[in-house]
């Protein structure tokens, strides 16, 4: 199991992208930057992959790369419903790791 510095430094990796901190921005109000899915919910279930790439105007290739990066970090949490994956923010796992940066500075 990673220990709590390499947490925040996978963390602080996670977030040295304009995107992917963008994404997450989107993930935090996803009825107001996304339109509704045809299946899963946007709240409930999170925010297709193929949507996040579209809103983003990156490939689906590209998009993946970074959500798995958020994902590894532990700042999404990843739902299959049918062929896709849903993207939803980890709320608990983003305040534990606010708390945890704030402690090292």
């Amino acid at each position: 199991m990673p220990s709590q510095d390499e947490n925040v430094e996978s963390v602080l990796r996670a977030l040295a992208s304009d995107r992917r901190l963008l994404i997450l921005q989107w993930l935090k109000r996803p009825k107001a930057h996304f339109p509704p899915q045809v299946d899963g919910d946007l709240v409930k279930d999170g925010v297709c992959g193929a949507l996040i790439a579209e809103k983003l105007g990156v490939s689906q290739p590209t998009v993946s790369e970074h959500l798995k990066i958020l994902a590894q970090a532990g700042l999404l949490s990843t739902k299959r419903v049918k062929q896709w994956t849903f993207y939803k923010r980890d709320e608990a796992r983003i305040a534990r790791m606010k708390e945890a940066i704030l402690e090292k500075i």
